[in-house]
């Protein structure tokens, strides 16, 4: 989730940490605060931010990279994981 005050470089490096470790399914999305007690939102992320990160994201090896203001960490991850892995056999 993004929105919290991270910086690129922050999330920049998060996602070359979990390429080391070899993960194969980044999703990346906009948190949106359920209640007022809960954390507030610091920054909304543009669509083009999101756009960057995804592209970043594949050229660092990502099999597939779900990013977008909507995107939840289970967004269609286990139907575009499969659906890559009979494409690049």
């Amino acid at each position: 989730m993004l929105g919290l005050g991270e910086t690129e470089e922050e999330v920049i490096k998060s996602m070359k940490d979990l390429r080391d470790t070899e993960v194969d399914i980044l999703t990346l999305g906009q948190y949106l605060r359920p209640t007022k007690k809960h954390l507030q939102v610091i920054e909304y992320i543009t669509p083009e931010k999101f756009k960057y990160y995804e592209k970043l994201g594949l050229s660092l090896g990502f099999l597939y990279v779900a990013s977008g203001p909507l995107v939840r960490s289970s967004y269609k991850a286990g139907e575009y994981f499969l659906k890559n892995k009979i494409l690049n056999k």
